[in-house]
């Protein structure tokens, strides 16, 4: 019997290429099909989708670990990256002419402005960008220093661009730490996905009630949702925790220092 879980031989038009393709997921772009099912929340996925609209998760990422575990997922997951930033990089190519130092302006020691693109390899020529070396972990920081960058500099559509990509390579890193829980949370709260920030922050601070970038992250996400006294409440925990926290030297307080320096500067009415 065949299991329920392999494609059938059906071909179908994919709603979002227009490739032939068979089974729930396009082999051309990665788009859920008829009867495609989200791997991780199991979700009915609307066809074409290539996220889960409740989760997040990539469509056809269970397709990946039941034929070979995460072994066999991570080739998969690291090629739809590829995909979808080739795609991007195709769209606005004037991205890589005008890129600067992305992750000097993101805070990140010894940056150079190569690392600006979101990909090692990455040119202003249009290639698509070599990832094969990179790790999810790898790939999930040059995306994140992108998505910031653009947003420092008021680049709403890079951020819309580059922000779904991002997410994807954090969920596929597996378990997070509380660092990289909190970058998750901040592209969440630039490109506007308040519940995926807010799911972060509750997620940091129940695992360190006073964690400063978990109050940071939960303070954003109240703004985003216009909860003023929730907002006001995170302001003033974060104020009462900062001086134990900071004297603590936790990695993540010393790569997002700047970030803990505006929100306890930040007035709240």
């Amino acid at each position: 019997m065949t299991p329920s879980y392999l494609p059938s031989d059906a071909a179908q038009t994919c709603p979002s290429c227009q490739a032939q393709a068979v089974g729930k997921f396009c082999s051309n772009c990665g788009a859920s099909l008829a009867g495609a099912l989200c791997g991780d929340c199991g979700a009915p996925l609307t066809v074409g989708a290539k996220f889960c609209h409740r989760c997040g998760t990539a469509a056809g990422a269970d397709v990946a670990l039941h034929q070979g575990g995460f072994s066999s997922a991570l080739p998969w997951a690291v090629a739809a990256i590829a995909l979808v930033a080739l795609v991007a990089l195709i769209a606005g190519q004037h991205f890589s002419r005008q890129s600067t130092d992305v992750s000097a302006s993101a805070g990140v020691p010894g940056a150079t402005a190569g690392d600006s693109a979101p990909f090692a390899g990455e040119t202003g020529n249009g290639q698509a960008p070599d990832i094969s070396a990179l790790s999810p972990a790898e790939a999930a920081v040059r995306l994140y220093n992108r998505v910031m960058g653009a947003h420092e500099r008021g680049r709403a559509d890079s951020v819309q661009i580059f922000a779904p990509m991002a997410m994807t390579a954090y969920q596929m890193i597996g378990t997070l730490d509380l660092d990289q829980r909190y970058d998750l949370g901040r592209i969440a709260a630039v490109s506007g996905d308040e519940p995926v920030a807010r799911a972060e922050a509750d997620t940091i601070l129940a695992l360190h009630p006073n964690h400063l970038l978990g109050l940071i992250l939960g303070g954003n996400a109240a703004r985003m949702r216009r909860d003023a006294a929730a907002e006001r409440d995170y302001h003033a925990r974060l104020v009462a925790a900062a001086p134990a926290e900071r004297a603590k030297q936790l990695p993540e307080y010393i790569a997002h220092a700047n970030d803990i320096t505006i929100a306890l500067g930040a007035k709240r009415l």
